[in-house]
């Protein structure tokens, strides 16, 4: 009877194994990176100019600081970028950052399809 146990608990496993495999296989072959439309640098020009090409898209924004705020881009003037519905829960707060106090713009360039 100790080795009829044994035997079936072994073929458990090795089904538990089989399946896991399987699905994990799925989940791989089903999703792909793509490149997310419109994104872009250009490091020719300013960081204004940048900036203006993600006016109503996520972007985070690193400051000399080392403060970051991440949001959607409202506007940008000439010294200042107004940034709207901020993470990390301050959906109702925006941000006014000097375009001089920027170091850094992180934005997504390649989403999961």
């Amino acid at each position: 009877m100790k080795k009829a146990y044994q035997v079936a608990l072994m073929a458990a496993v090795a089904m538990l194994i089989v399946a896991a495999c399987g699905v994990f296989s799925m989940t791989a072959q089903a999703r792909s990176v793509t490149a997310v439309e419109g994104a872009k640098f250009d490091t020719g020009s300013s960081l204004k100019d940048n900036l203006i090409i993600y006016v109503g898209k996520d972007a985070v924004i690193d400051l000399r600081s080392g403060k970051s705020f991440q949001g959607y881009i409202k506007t940008v003037g000439d010294h200042l970028i107004h940034i709207e519905k901020l993470a990390g829960g301050r959906d109702f707060y925006d941000a006014l950052i000097r375009i001089e106090d920027i170091n850094a713009i992180e934005t997504k360039f390649r989403d999961m399809k």
